[in-house]
């Protein structure tokens, strides 16, 4: 006698549940995490302070559709797309501070 075999259906409910995992853990998220960054970007304006995704810190002195002017030094100006725009300064060190923390946590 040969074993009965289990029906396709059975078969690909593991893969179902791995992709239903993968989905509410990985894509999901990043998918928000990019809809916030582009409302970020939408609602920049002059005066805002930013950091690029080179690390550059500045004060945003002008704005186009596809182009920010940033003032990195007293003086210095450069121009970068706005695409290139990783958030604000203050979020970036908000990040480092409790990383700092965390790390000066693990040494102790």
């Amino acid at each position: 006698m040969t074993p009965d075999q289990p029906s396709a259906l059975t078969m690909l409910i593991p893969y179902v549940a791995v992709f239903g995992i993968l989905y509410f853990m990985m894509f999901r998220p990043q998918q928000q995490k990019a809809k916030l960054h582009v409302k970020f970007l939408e609602n920049l304006k002059r005066g805002d302070e930013i950091v690029t995704a080179s690390g550059i810190l500045g004060k945003i002195e002008g704005l186009t559709e596809k182009v920010v002017t940033l003032e990195i030094a007293s003086g210095v100006r450069m121009q970068i797309l706005r695409k290139q725009v990783a958030g604000s300064r203050e979020s970036f060190l908000a990040d480092n501070k409790s990383a700092g923390q965390s790390a000066t946590a693990k040494k102790v």
